[in-house]
């Protein structure tokens, strides 16, 4: 029988903490508290070198059923279409209209945190509807 592992979801990005913190208000996650022995994470910043400041940031389901989201700071801006994307899950358990609606209200949402619309795609005989999304740095996900 094999061994049940925990997954990590990570995103390479430009802002670790302001993509985490999007990210904390599209699933209901949590930031962690500042390290010990700092009252807040500039504090914990502030007393880094400059090259390591704001390299990296975390959140997780405070249910502990969903994976923690780790954010690194990279060079490098993103280039070409994710391999992988989360589909956020608003519409489970509803069809035709009321998915719709369901969906194009949360990704209301979502615009106003900064996020961006691509596409809608409306339900047809073989699919029900899902919304493209991309967050604050452009990385794709799904309304499902």
């Amino acid at each position: 029988m094999a061994t049940i592992r925990q997954v990590q979801v990570t995103f390479d990005c430009a802002q670790p903490e302001r993509l985490a913190r999007f990210w904390c208000e599209v699933l209901g996650y949590e930031a962690p508290s500042a390290p010990e022995g700092f009252a807040t994470w500039d504090d914990y910043n502030g007393s880094l070198p400059p090259e390591k400041r704001d390299a990296w940031f975390a959140c997780s389901d405070p249910s502990g059923v969903g994976p923690r989201l780790y954010f690194q700071r990279v060079p490098e801006g993103k280039t070409a279409k994710n391999r992988v994307h989360l589909d956020v899950r608003a519409g489970i358990g509803l069809v035709g209209a009321e998915r719709l609606a369901a969906l194009e209200a949360e990704r209301d949402r979502l615009v106003a945190l900064g996020a961006v619309c691509e596409r809608v795609l409306v339900a047809d005989e073989e699919n029900e509807s899902c919304i493209g999304m991309q967050d604050i740095e452009g990385n794709e996900f799904c309304l499902d």
